[in-house]
Order: structure tokens, then sequence, then C-alpha cells
């Protein structure tokens, strides 16, 4: 009886020391954002990062946002008033990509690690070329350079196909259909021809293509819709649509589950079959993204809490919450700018 009840404590301590263990290795790593504030005419801000509950400001550039981490976690890309920067992921060793006259965006790095595709403008107001620059800096070289308004590109998990948005101009507004390129600039396919509806945010998922079909803008007429595609432009399929407008946030890694927004809310689906969950409640007029962990267990977001923001971390099998940062005032009365752009780090790959 004795050694029994020894044998079941033993095993209550085992069970205890896993599941410690399970917590520690399903702890988020750091997810990124940036935050300006202005105060009295003074502006604050940078890029934050937050990491087992605490909190740090990598940059104390008010201008600094759209954070990209490199696949291996260790690099992070940013806009910078006009330009592309990197630095490391403690916010050390930052430095120029890019520099000159023009209007520099929305930096992905490639998963290779060994370069950054970014958006481009002449000016305010002027069509976005896609560009690429190495990740220690140097020239930058188009990618798609045309007349049309390109953006909106995602990586193929391989790295080796690049999909973006062109929009071609049509009367009373612009028509936008779905590219794709190699990272070299050859190879370029349009993959949907469309000229009454418009097709954006498009990411890959394993061997196709999920990206939102409607019309583009802020007023009555605009709506979304979620449809499925082959990287050729072929077997185009819906996979959400209907009642309600349904925006791409997001693919998994392993390409198996799309985040979307939809009325005000934040949803998981299965790309296939399978029940869409609506996973949290956001702020009106957010504009921030959500994003998934490494793992796609998670979904790190900014959600609505009594007229405050909080960033969460979004169990998406259960819709459990974890405050990874204290809320704050959704308003902009005292001026707080969130975003857009919320970046999970990566966990890097065993070789």
């Amino acid at each position: 009886m004795h050694n029994r009840i020894l044998f079941t404590a033993l095993l209550s301590l085992l069970a205890l020391a896993l599941s410690a263990s399970a917590a520690l290795a399903a702890s988020p790593r750091a997810v990124v954002y940036s935050k300006a504030t202005a105060v009295e005419g003074k502006v604050e801000g940078g890029l934050f990062a937050v990491k087992a509950g605490h909190l740090n400001q990598l940059t104390e550039n008010p201008a600094d946002t759209e954070p990209a981490f490199s696949s291996d976690g260790r690099t992070i890309a940013f806009a910078r008033d006009g330009d592309i920067w990197a630095m490391r992921a403690d916010g050390s060793g930052q430095h120029a990509l890019t520099t000159g006259p023009e209007l520099d965006s929305h930096p992905l790095v490639a998963p290779s690690g060994r370069f950054v595709l970014f958006e481009r403008r002449a000016g305010e107001g002027a069509p976005r070329d896609l560009n690429t620059v190495r990740i220690g800096g140097g020239p930058a070289h188009p990618l798609a350079e045309s007349l049309a308004d390109e953006r909106e590109a995602s990586f193929s998990p391989d790295g080796r196909l690049i999909v973006f948005v062109r929009g071609f101009a049509r009367p009373g507004g612009e028509a936008s259909d779905l590219f794709s390129v190699r990272p070299s600039g050859s190879g370029r396919r349009h993959l949907t021809r469309t000229g009454e509806v418009d097709e954006f945010s498009p990411h890959y998922a394993a061997k196709r293509i999920v990206f939102s079909r409607g019309r583009v803008g802020e007023g009555v007429d605009a709506y979304a819709d979620i449809y499925t595609m082959r990287r050729d432009g072929r077997k185009l399929r819906p996979l959400i649509r209907g009642a309600g407008s349904a925006y791409v946030e997001d693919v998994s890694p392993d390409g198996r589950m799309l985040l979307f927004r939809r009325d005000q809310g934040l949803w998981a689906k299965p790309i296939g079959r399978g029940r869409a969950r609506k996973l949290a409640q956001l702020p009106d007029g957010s504009r921030t993204n959500g994003v998934f962990s490494a793992d796609g267990r998670r979904v790190a977001a900014f959600v609505a809490a009594e007229e405050r923001q909080s960033l969460v971390a979004i169990n998406v099998a259960n819709r459990r919450q974890i405050n990874l940062a204290e809320g704050y005032e959704a308003s902009e009365k005292d001026g707080t700018v969130i975003g857009p752009v919320i970046a999970w780090q990566p966990v890097p790959r065993k070789r």
C-alpha cells in the first residue's frame, strides 16, 4: 500500500514536471508592434516587444512601424521615415537598408534571410513598385516595375515565388488583379483577370493561394469574400462568402488555418472543410492585423476590452486569452496610433 502511494505521488510529480515543461516549451516568443503617442505637442514611441510578460522598447523613433521578422527570428526589418531599416531582435545594430528621396514601406524578409522585399513610391500619391535590397544594405533592385500600382506582396513558404497585387486604372477607379513572380523578377504570371471586382490580401497556403475578392474602399459599395486557388491561378473556389464581408488577415505557417476579420470580429477557419470560429471582438475602427504564432496554435491581436485595447495571445483551440501588454485607451483623444503591423517572432528551424 505504501509503495502504491509512493508510486502515485511520483507519477503526479512527473505529470506536473511534464506540464511545466510543456508550458515553457509553448511559451510565446516576442510579439513586436509599433506605437506612437502625441502628448502636449510632443510625439513619443517606437517599436515595442512583448516577451514572457515583459514589455521592452526596441527603438525610440515614433516614425518606426511595420516590423517584419526574418525566418530565424534574429532580424527585424522595419520602416522609418520613408526608408527601410533592419536591426537585431533585441533592438541593437540598427542600420538603414535604403536611403534617398523615395518613400519605402512594407518590408518583408525573404525566407532565405538574404534580402528584403518592399514597396517604393516616387512620392506621396505615386504608384508603388516592388523592390528588393540585400539584408546588409546596398542598391535597390526593381522586382516588378511598371506604371501600375504594385503592392501587398507575400512569399511562398519556400521563398521561390512572390504573389502580389497590381492595380490597373479603370473608369471610376481601379481594378486589382493578382500576379506572381520569382524573386529574380522572372516568370511573371497574371493569375486573376477580373475587371469588375478586386483581388487583394493574397497569402500562400501550402500549394494554394488564399485571398480576398470584392470591392476595395471605405464606402457602402466596399465588400469582400475569401477565395482560394492553385498557385497557377486555376481551380478558383470560394472559401468564405455571404453575409458580412470577410478580409484575410493571416495564414498559419503550415498553411492549414486561415485568420480573417468579419463584422469587427477576428475569426479562424480551416482552409478547406471546417467551420469558422470567432476568436475575439476587435476595437471599432481597428486597423491592426492579427498574426499566427510559429506553431499556428495562437494568434496575437489587439482586442476590445471596456473601451480599452489590450494586446493578447489567443488560443485558437479554446479561445482563451493571455494578456501580453496592458490595455490603454482606444480613443484618439490622447493621439495614440498603434500598428498597423504586428509581428510574432518565428522559431528557428532545426538543421
